[in-house]
């Protein structure tokens, strides 16, 4: 498996604003072994590193590293964070991660974007505490600066759509009920702007993004506000192959049959994946909410089996005269900012210049 250079395209959908040149090397679905051949078209279990049981769960077979809770700075760390219950019953909790140094204003501490997480894994794998989606974290809490509430939501297929959408709305509302309750978390209620609240996700977080704002649209936020999407490589998915699903069926990283067992886990038993949950450009009631959608940031690159949908999305955004910045590089596979440190800045950046 060779490198490749990752350069920016102006996508004819919406052009990026800067030239971005970054080195990036294929990496794997997350912060895994990164293979050295191609996949070959075999089980696409094996290649999760899953195994179906009897009774319709799997068991994860992935030995990924996790990070543990730092609530208290100790010398030369950016960033803190602490682990929170977010509903006993569903067994859900937020880490929630402050830069240690704050900005300030007239030696007054300035208040700082509240940024709510969802992390990557096909809504099957990984955990908000494993070092990938952690490392993420902190470094939208030390670079942005910004108050970052990463959600550990529950896992498909032993809970399956639209559970995580429900997880993450309760996510928002938490936060909500922080910066209003007297006795609320500190960290939200001394550093956090209620009024520039985001939601950011990767992959299946992306999806997770979208949906959970289309579902906050019904809700009373006040005086919470959701100033943005930020949508990276969100995974979207149709019955009808596109051209780079086809292309992917030998990807090291996602084949495509991987990613149709993601679908066939995560998405309500009986439905296919032209349900809105996986195709969202079907016809349905969400898309009479769509352009009450405020700004999202979308990126890709061009090598994911998923670049198509992502172009559609924006597409479909821009119909609904939703402001739109995407941020398509070419050629770049799927989650190539994991394992490229440039790729990483350039994303980074891009997530910084969209928070304001």
């Amino acid at each position: 498996m060779g490198m490749a250079t990752c350069s920016s395209t102006s996508s004819k959908i919406a052009p990026s604003k800067d030239a971005l040149k970054p080195s990036c090397e294929h990496p794997i679905l997350s912060t895994f072994d990164i293979p050295t051949s191609p996949v070959p078209k075999t089980d696409p279990y094996e290649h999760l590193h899953i195994a179906p049981n009897l009774d319709g769960t799997i068991t994860r077979l992935l030995n990924v590293p996790t990070v543990e809770a730092n609530p208290e700075a100790t010398h030369g760390d950016a960033v803190v964070c602490k682990d929170l219950t977010l509903n006993a019953e569903k067994q859900t909790w937020i880490r929630i991660y402050r830069p240690t140094k704050l900005p300030s204003n007239d030696n007054t501490i300035a208040r700082l974007p509240i940024i709510i997480y969802f992390h990557g894994g096909g809504f099957i794998l990984l955990k908000a505490s494993m070092k990938q989606p952690h490392q993420t974290c902190s470094e939208l809490a030390s670079e942005i600066p910004a108050i970052v509430v990463s959600l550990d939501y529950r896992l498909a297929p032993e809970h399956r759509l639209p559970a995580q959408y429900e997880d993450a709305i309760d996510a928002i509302l938490w936060a909500k009920q922080q910066v209003m309750d007297t006795n609320g978390e500190q960290w939200l209620k001394d550093y956090g702007d209620c009024s520039r609240c985001y939601l950011c996700g990767r992959g299946c977080g992306g999806n997770m993004v979208f949906h959970a704002a289309l579902s906050a649209l019904d809700l009373d936020l006040k005086p919470l506000k959701i100033s943005g999407l930020v949508l990276n490589q969100p995974m979207f998915g149709g019955s009808e192959r596109k051209k780079s699903e086809l292309m992917s069926v030998d990807d090291p990283v996602l084949p495509i049959q991987a990613l149709d067992l993601m679908w066939e886990l995560s998405l309500p038993v009986g439905t296919d994946r032209d349900h809105p949950f996986c195709n969202p450009v079907v016809e349905g009631p969400h898309k009479r909410k769509i352009s009450s959608l405020g700004r999202c940031l979308v990126t890709g690159f061009s090598g994911d089996a998923m670049f198509d949908r992502m172009q559609d999305l924006v597409s479909m955004l821009l119909r609904s005269g939703v402001k739109v910045e995407a941020r398509f590089h070419d050629p770049g596979f799927h989650n190539v900012d994991i394992v490229d440190g440039q790729c990483a800045l350039t994303l980074l950046n891009s997530i910084k210049e969209f928070v304001i």
